[in-house]
């Protein structure tokens, strides 16, 4: 059964990923989460660890805290660097 904790996080990310104009799949690549494992978050088939919320703030530049706060806040989508083999 879904938390309504769970409920808000997950309305939360697919808003700012919407006002970003990102698709599931740009924001899973630019954020270092294979898209799957991102559509999981979004459809709701995973229970989020704690690192993995810390990685979802961090790729829009803010705190965790402020995924679960009343208002929507200021983000900025920060894309990871890979590591390009040799």
């Amino acid at each position: 059964m879904i938390s309504n904790t769970q409920r808000h996080l997950v309305a939360r990310l697919i808003l700012l990923r919407k006002h970003h104009k990102l698709t599931q799949e740009a924001f899973a690549e630019g954020s270092g989460f294979t898209y799957k494992y991102y559509q999981g978050i979004e459809n709701r088939k995973r229970d989020l660890r704690l690192s993995t919320v810390e990685r979802l703030a961090k790729a829009y530049g803010i705190d965790v805290w402020q995924l679960f706060g009343p208002t929507v806040p200021k983000t900025k989508f920060k894309s990871v660097k890979r590591a390009t083999a040799v």
